[in-house]
């Protein structure tokens, strides 16, 4: 009886150091909140780290402490959603970055305006359609390739004459 106790108990132990040594984190790709500061003390930024690289969700801050951007990194690039805003922490454009390039669509809001302008975007350049709003009305289509504009638009009618396959979403 004694024996078989023993054995139990070495069982029960091996699985508790192993289970802990499992669940245990590795220095080595363990995910940190950081926060960075500028020479003056000033919280300059907030986010993720592993490994000593950016990663997940970070938030950037101006010297006045207003919010000038945040999304997501992948291993020291932006890659995801991003937010970007003006010294006032208004918002002032929106869109999808790839390892460190913007991709798909951004959209551009003119406060002056109260109109926004939405790109789409290929490895850092206007790459595609370019939609120009003006109170919420669609004004113009263009379209662009490697950054240079070949084509616009004034009506929507227009453009679904020249494009009739082409979606706009």
């Amino acid at each position: 009886m004694a024996m078989l106790f023993k054995k139990y108990l070495f069982f029960i132990l091996f699985g508790i150091i192993c289970g802990s040594y499992a669940v245990s984190s590795n220095p080595l790709t363990e995910k940190k909140h950081t926060k960075e500061y500028d020479a003056n003390g000033n919280l300059k930024a907030e986010g993720w780290k592993s490994m000593n690289s950016k990663t997940s969700y970070w938030t950037f801050y101006r010297i006045n402490g207003v919010v000038s951007s945040k999304g997501h990194f992948s291993t020291n690039a932006p890659h995801g959603y991003w937010y970007v805003y003006n010294h006032q922490g208004t918002l002032i454009k929106e869109g999808h970055f790839k390892n460190g390039s913007d991709e798909n669509w951004w959209i551009f809001y003119d406060l002056a305006t109260k109109g926004k302008s939405e790109f789409q975007f290929k490895y850092n350049q206007r790459n595609g359609f370019a939609l120009r709003y003006k109170k919420n009305k669609l004004v113009k289509v263009e379209e662009y390739e490697q950054g240079q504009k070949v084509d616009e638009w004034t009506s929507l009618f227009a453009f679904k004459l020249d494009n009739p396959n082409v979606s706009l979403q």
